[in-house]
């Protein structure tokens, strides 16, 4: 713990599958060992949100349907709960992953309290923000009126910051504080995981991610109907929400014996360790955690080049970068690294040296500290 006086703080975020809400509770546990005093409030305890650990607490918003509404609306009693949080737990920082409902919920439960009980509130930006929201005119003013009054605003990657700046028109400050992540030892070995897959000698190539549009199942399938020798490799899904709307795609393509999907696992340190390449085809990320969790087992990936995946991976260094979207030259860059097992682990152990070294729970946590300390003025 540090010597430093403790903080408390309140942390909001999506509770599903999902790199924010999987960066959230992951900084919230963090925190917590070093000493300081953790509250999440949200709709649902959030996916990897361990339970009862230390200087952790969650208080979950009730959300009524009243009939007046059409639709239930969250952000109201969203802001209600911060503001009792707030005043009940005397909360220095409210935390929230994503503008819109959260950082727009935050800065109305602070304007709810008196000014000596108002928490400071961090917005930290994931990319939907800004590369969905930000140019609809029902969201855009919300988000930029949320970022305007926030006391610090922080983006995932440099191409975020940038992205935040150009179609927000946002002039203020942003802090970079990339994702991180810190495995938990795998519960399970490689070979009972490779055992339990029905894997021989075949290349594991891994995909996790919580398959909305943008990460393009579509061409990750299609990318991997082209790879051959088909009978070289499996492709592991893990699916953080339902495979089945892409099922009759794996048939249409004939995967079915080469496609295995796990659905919301939690312990994905088993799967990790037993990959040995993992595969993504995004239109756009802001990040992709995905590609970090893979880095720290030392497993390869292979990538559209888009958005803030440069800033993670260093092509022909740490994984392989394609640029396009073509699925024939996708395959290409599997096959390579299928082929050419030296080349796999030489690229495998530089990425994790460098997850180490530039993506670490240590680095990362240290800077939101200080980011803390700073708006609060300690």
């Amino acid at each position: 713990m540090s010597s430093e006086p403790t903080l408390k703080i309140g942390i909001t975020c999506y509770p599903s599958v999902g790199g924010s809400g999987i960066i959230a509770s992951a900084l919230g546990v963090e925190l917590a060992q070093r000493g300081h005093e953790v509250h999440f409030i949200s709709y649902e305890r959030p996916f990897r949100l361990p339970v009862d650990a230390p200087r952790i607490h969650f208080h979950p918003v009730t959300i009524n349907s009243y009939g007046l509404f059409k639709y239930p609306d969250y952000t109201l009693p969203l802001s209600v709960k911060m503001a009792e949080v707030s005043r009940d737990h005397q909360l220095d920082i409210l935390h929230v992953h994503y503008a819109v409902p959260h950082a727009t919920a935050a800065i109305l439960a602070r304007a709810m309290l008196p000014a000596a009980q108002q928490p400071r509130v961090v917005t930290t930006l994931h990319g939907t923000d800004t590369t969905l929201l930000g140019n609809d005119p029902g969201y855009g003013p919300a988000i930029h009126h949320a970022l305007t009054h926030s006391d610090a605003v922080t983006a995932v990657s440099e191409f975020l910051k940038h992205e935040t700046q150009r179609v927000l028109n946002f002039n203020g400050p942003i802090e970079v504080i990339h994702n991180f992540f810190e495995p938990a030892t795998p519960r399970r070995s490689r070979d009972e995981v490779r055992r339990e897959l029905g894997l021989r000698d075949e290349v594991l190539v891994l995909h996790s991610s919580n398959l909305r549009p943008v990460k393009r199942i579509g061409l990750l399938l299609e990318t991997v109907a082209r790879i051959r020798p088909r009978a070289a490799f499996k492709l592991v899904i893990l699916a953080g929400g339902d495979f089945a709307p892409f099922a009759a795609d794996v048939r249409r393509l004939g995967l079915e014996d080469c496609v295995i999907v796990r659905e919301n696992v939690s312990e994905v340190e088993d799967y990790l360790q037993a990959a040995d390449l993992a595969l993504y085809t995004s239109e756009t990320e802001s990040f992709c955690l995905g590609i970090l969790e893979a880095m720290c087992f030392a497993c390869p990936s292979i990538s559209t080049s888009v958005g803030g995946i440069p800033e993670v991976i260093q092509d022909n260094q740490t994984g392989l970068l394609v640029p396009g979207d073509n699925p024939d030259d996708l395959a290409r860059a599997v096959e390579k690294l299928i082929h050419d097992k030296s080349l796999r682990l030489t690229l495998g152990q530089a990425a994790q040296a460098r997850a180490r070294q530039n993506f670490s729970a240590a680095g990362m946590v240290s800077q939101y500290e200080a980011l803390y300390r700073r708006v609060c003025g300690r």
